[in-house]
């Protein structure tokens, strides 16, 4: 996936959404919500994608949600492929992003999550 994808999903073994309890159900909207802005914020991509993907090699594995923006630049460089046929084509390629470029993301996309819970929290006094 292209630099700025970053994938959600529950620390317990699930498989399908349908099996979330309440409180993780309640949690992972806003979860996802903030994570879409920690995206869009750093990429300005021209939308950004929420999926979920579960499978294995023959079965179900683990519940990921990526969040994954897509820029014109990503559109271009993928012949205007868009919604799961990109996916499917970036996966094939098996590009990945440079490995500065991811840490430099990763920084910056923590420093606005920490600002996410902060803010949270002081809205909780």
């Amino acid at each position: 996936m292209n630099l700025g994808t970053l994938i959600v999903g529950p620390r317990e073994h699930i498989v399908a959404i349908a099996q979330l309890d309440d409180t993780a159900a309640a949690e992972l909207g806003p979860l996802l919500r903030d994570t879409a802005r920690v995206v869009e914020t750093l990429c300005q991509p021209e939308q950004t994608y929420v999926c979920m993907w579960s499978h294995g090699h023959d079965a179900r594995k683990h519940l990921h949600i990526a969040v994954q923006p897509v820029t014109a630049e990503v559109r271009v460089r993928y012949g205007g492929l868009r919604s799961e046929q990109l996916q499917a084509r970036m996966l094939a390629d098996g590009d990945e992003p440079d490995i500065t470029e991811v840490e430099q993301f990763c920084e910056r996309a923590r420093e606005l999550f920490r600002g996410i819970a902060d803010s949270s929290a002081e809205d909780l006094c």
